[in-house]
């Protein structure tokens, strides 16, 4: 099995609008519900997922979604390394803000690549984005 980082966009992505990567963000998902691939995302991923979605109106239905990746994802947690290491990535780099945090988990976690459509991440060193549906099972 395939383990994968990804990032809240290709979380949202697959539960929102279509837009043009709605299908491979949606595949993504499919594969994980398959046991094909094992996402994992950071806690601080899930809670912009919660605020996006309950934003959008329907209280219950935003949080049977944050439910269900939690349920499909491994969720790492923000703890004092993820803000030590995000704080120096900020410093360091141009990436700012939640973005800084969730890079920071994914490198200490171990990943070489977060799977997102977000290019800031291109600023991380050690890790390199990937869009969703670079990834194969």
């Amino acid at each position: 099995m395939i383990d994968l980082f990804v990032d809240s966009p290709v979380l949202l992505h697959a539960l929102g609008a279509p837009v043009a990567v709605t299908p491979a963000c949606q595949a993504l998902i499919r594969s994980a519900q398959e046991n094909t691939v094992r996402l994992h995302t950071a806690v601080e991923c899930v809670q912009e997922i919660a605020f996006h979605r309950t934003r959008m109106g329907d209280v219950s239905r935003a949080l049977a979604q944050v439910n269900a990746i939690r349920d499909l994802c491994v969720v790492h947690p923000f703890d004092d390394r993820v803000l030590d290491r995000g704080l120096e990535l900020m410093a360091a780099t141009t990436i700012r803000g939640r973005d800084a945090f969730i890079a920071a988990t994914a490198l200490l976690a171990g990943f070489e690549s977060i799977v997102t459509t977000d290019a800031r991440f291109v600023e991380v060193p050690g890790l390199r984005p990937a869009g969703p549906g670079s990834w194969t099972a």
